[in-house]
């Protein structure tokens, strides 16, 4: 019989919903129950894409006697760590605090006032490598709580009081300076690879707030070093295994220093992230790679990601039925030379091995290789690569698919949206900014309520029950700037707007500037999450700073540019020290420092050849956190347009920045030259 779960709208949780185990949505019923019972909580987040969760699912969840002692003993409660950020936050600054490390999934046990006095991540069915099984940690730990319950609650106490004593050190309100975004760039220096490209050691994550940030940083000062580790960790990334050399898009993270064999996982984040470093690498070097892999991740995106409503799913498994019934990781994308010659005969399925780096031992597992594009130079002509490629993908069609987590997250669908936008402007593709207008259009229709509040998810066109945190507000806003640019319909500034000015009522401290993860009306947990660095994605503080920026830019409106250089406060003090880890922050300050320029085209319609040119040579500016508007004169769509005639009776564009205006021009090599940082 089902449980609790059954009519969630979490893919997640779904799964779990025909589980013996008589698992609860996280719920004040749920601790509700416990207190009647009198027994502890355990907590288990997880999310759709991850490998261990679903290990440890099969395992115990899926397991008669683990599920009779876990109902008997314990309330269950499982959480979809996507769906509810803020839970998945506390909690894991807990495990983190008390074991040292972290990850999903991640295994706690609460009190039922939702204290945590016991943790830990995966356990195994059977004790190994000096774990403990999965069912010794529940005998443990209900033992403590019938035998030594003061032990348990002075325990619980304690976390939770350290918890609270680790509010943020603020630094000052005021933005970092040229100082620290030079020792934030020395810093990158130090951490570089410069054999392999990226930062650090194995595993290795793509860079993606760090790689905007070296960019801009290039861009308003020249510093060739930083646009030299911005390109060499692009390029290695694209000719790595992480990236899909036959169907485009971005794996999550390579397990190894060279970017060979990803965790093959596909999230929508990390694509949108990338699609857009990519046609920002594209406009500053006019790299053929950088275009190719900008488009193929966008085209990535919307074939195999964008769900019937218009908007984009979160994740592709990094799992799939390796053809004999058994789950396997990377199962659907990795290749045997046996397997090549069978679909591209002998001598092909040689050229293509040494085009993708096939070999006869492998790179990954039991002799299969990931795909590469580990030569430099072409060892084959365009349209023979062109002719493998369309074989092996149908091939590769044919294979069961990995499964996809169909909820749409309105801070992803926000960072898509800016993507695709920028992307299909920059390389003339409509059909991509049709893509983002159509998921912006899905966030409004069914995330958005009357008075602008955001919910996180949706699914199959019905919206969920989670409040959005503060990265969806952010996200969402700053999808919705881009897309104002690249369109010229003021109704997406509107948007931004009602977005941001929840961020400042309802996120922000009035009293320091600093911003929590969760609204002031939100579910109080044991403590407000609050964390300004980037993870996989942007941290909500520092995405909001970046769009509070640009709205202020567009708008000029006060209060906005206050609370984004407060926000950057927090950048002045852990930019220099950890800029890993505050990329997307440090980028906000490089716009700072250049104004950001405000740029407003005026012409008589975007289908008149001149206004068009104008306005895609604004965009395609390097000038960092530069903002453009485009509209008729005398039209009202946006606050830059206002008193800008047209010039002579032609087009014009006009730029300005720190209260101060150059001559429009006509000329679009005259504007070029003005934004090009």
């Amino acid at each position: 019989m089902p449980n609790r779960l059954a009519h969630e709208t979490s893919p997640y949780l779904l799964q779990h919903a025909d589980n013996p185990v008589d698992w609860w949505p996280w719920s004040s019923e749920a601790f509700e129950e416990a207190r009647k019972r009198n027994v502890p909580v355990l907590l288990s987040v997880g999310y759709s894409s991850c490998h261990w969760c679903h290990v440890m699912a099969h395992e115990s969840f899926e397991d008669q006697e683990t599920a009779e002692y876990l109902n008997a003993h314990y309330v269950s409660v499982k959480v979809d760590r996507e769906e509810r950020p803020d839970v998945d936050a506390v909690y894991m600054e807990a495990v983190q605090a008390a074991t040292g490390q972290g990850g999903w999934p991640m295994t706690v046990f609460l009190t039922p006032d939702a204290e945590p006095f016991y943790f830990g991540t995966y356990f195994p069915p059977a004790p190994r490598q000096g774990m403990p099984s999965f069912r010794q940690v529940l005998q443990g730990v209900h033992q403590a709580w019938d035998e030594r319950r003061d032990e348990v609650a002075e325990v619980a106490g304690k976390i939770v009081r350290d918890l609270a004593g680790r509010e943020i050190s603020y630094g000052d309100a005021r933005t970092p300076g040229e100082e620290e975004l030079a020792q934030a760039l020395l810093g990158l220096t130090r951490e570089y690879d410069p054999q392999r490209g990226g930062f650090g050691g194995a595993p290795k994550f793509p860079p993606s707030m760090v790689l905007e940030f070296l960019l801009r940083h290039h861009a308003r000062t020249g510093a060739e070093g930083a646009l030299q580790m911005a390109l060499d960790t692009c390029e290695r990334m694209a000719r790595g295994g992480m990236y899909d050399q036959l169907g485009g898009g971005f794996a999550r993270y390579s397990v190894d220093r060279d970017w060979v064999v990803p965790h093959f996982e596909k999230m929508l984040y990390d694509n949108a992230l990338l699609c857009r470093v990519y046609a920002h690498l594209w406009r500053a070097t006019g790299s053929e790679l950088a275009r190719r892999v900008a488009l193929e991740t966008a085209d990535f995106m919307v074939r195999e990601l964008r769900t019937n409503e218009g908007g984009f799913a979160s994740a592709l498994d990094a799992d799939s039925d390796d053809g004999t019934g058994k789950h396997v990781e990377g199962a659907y994308y990795v290749w045997t030379p046996e397997q090549l010659r069978e679909v591209l005969g002998e001598q092909d399925a040689e050229l293509a091995a040494q085009h993708f780096g096939v070999t006869e031992e492998g790179t990954f597992e039991e002799g299969a290789s990931v795909l590469q594009l580990p030569v430099r130079d072409a060892l084959l002509d365009a349209e023979k690569v062109a002719s493998i490629q369309e074989r092996l993908l149908a091939a590769r069609a044919e294979r069961p698919a990995p499964g996809r987590d169909d909820k749409v997250v309105a801070a992803w669908n926000g960072l898509a949206i800016a993507a695709l936008a920028e992307t299909g402007a920059y390389f003339d593709r409509p059909d991509l900014v049709e893509a983002a207008v159509a998921a912006a259009d899905l966030l409004v229709r069914l995330h958005l309520d009357e008075q602008a509040r955001l919910t996180r998810t949706s699914k199959d066109g019905h919206a969920g029950a989670n409040a959005g945190v503060l990265e969806d507000y952010a996200d969402v806003a700053e999808g919705f700037l881009a897309l104002a640019s690249v369109t010229g319909e003021g109704v997406w500034l509107e948007f931004a707007g009602f977005l941001l000015d929840h961020v400042l009522a309802r996120f922000t401290d009035p009293e320091s500037g600093s911003l929590y993860d969760t609204a002031a009306d939100a579910e109080r947990l044991i403590r407000r999450p609050q964390d300004p660095t980037d993870n996989a994605a942007p941290s909500g503080w520092t995405a909001a700073a970046n769009a509070l920026l640009s709205y202020a830019a567009h708008t000029g409106s006060e209060p906005h540019r206050t609370a984004a250089e407060r926000a950057l406060g927090v950048v002045k003090a852990l930019g220099p020290r950890v800029p890993r880890f505050i990329g997307w922050g440090l980028a906000a300050a490089e716009a700072v420092l250049d104004g950001p320029r405000e740029v407003a085209v005026v012409g008589p319609a975007l289908d008149d050849e001149a206004t068009r040119t104008l306005h895609r040579t604004a965009l395609l500016g390097t000038a960092p956190g530069a903002v453009v508007a485009v509209g008729a004169p005398g039209s009202e769509e946006f606050p830059l347009l206002a008193d800008r005639p047209l010039v002579g009776g032609e087009p014009a564009a006009y730029v300005c920045r720190n209260f101060t205006c150059d001559a429009p021009t006509t000329e679009p090599d005259r504007l070029r030259t003005v934004l090009s940082g």
